[in-house]
């Protein structure tokens, strides 16, 4: 399966064809990581006619007037994709009191109730998440600081891939880009990358 997630920018190129064919040929799923508008989802969705799910990001203001067509939010919600099963949170810490930010004990709370679906789906394959885990690819300022929560999280479901926006970084190669902890990828998704499973 060849995954194409977005977030943070908008990246014209993945919309322009090459040679009367996509940007990335034989995209079966999109998943953005938040902070885009919901109109580059649906293009996205269109252009690949692939299935994109969702989170968002402290910078989306307007997916509750007009959300992107066709795509699915998975916010808080396992979803099952052949044999892979994805979750997602949407958010960053809070810092200023605007949507989508939250505490460590929301996030915290968020996490705790998932815990029966969880087990019921015998673990998780891979997560989406606007915010990275705390000290993994996160920064310093209140903003920019990812969930602790997110990294007992990792450590107890394992999930083979958690992919994150929100950190603003331009990569020259994927070991800049990934970072392994135990059987996990942490994976900043800024602008785009390509993953195949």
């Amino acid at each position: 399966m060849k995954i194409l997630s977005v977030s943070d920018t908008v990246v014209k190129q993945l919309l322009e064809p090459v040679d009367k064919k996509p940007f990335i040929e034989n995209v079966d799923l999109i998943l953005s990581c938040g902070d885009l508008p919901p109109e580059y989802l649906s293009s996205l969705r269109e252009h690949y006619n692939a299935p994109l799910y969702y989170v968002l990001g402290n910078h989306d203001l307007r997916y509750n007037e007009s959300p992107p067509t066709g795509c699915v939010h998975i916010d808080r919600r396992i979803m099952e994709i052949g044999a892979i099963k994805i979750t997602g949170f949407s958010g960053s810490r809070w810092y200023n009191g605007n949507i989508n930010q939250y505490t460590e004990k929301q996030m915290g709370r968020f996490i705790k109730k998932m815990r029966f679906s969880l087990w019921r789906q015998k673990g998780i394959d891979l997560v989406i998440s606007h915010a990275p885990p705390r000290f993994i690819n996160d920064a310093e300022d209140p903003c920019h600081k990812g969930f602790r929560v997110f990294r007992p999280f990792i450590d107890k479901y394992k999930p083979r891939h958690f992919i994150h926006g929100h950190i603003h970084a331009f990569f020259e190669n994927d070991s800049k880009r990934i970072t392994q902890i135990n059987e996990t990828s942490v994976i900043n998704t800024y602008g785009y990358h390509v993953l195949e499973i």
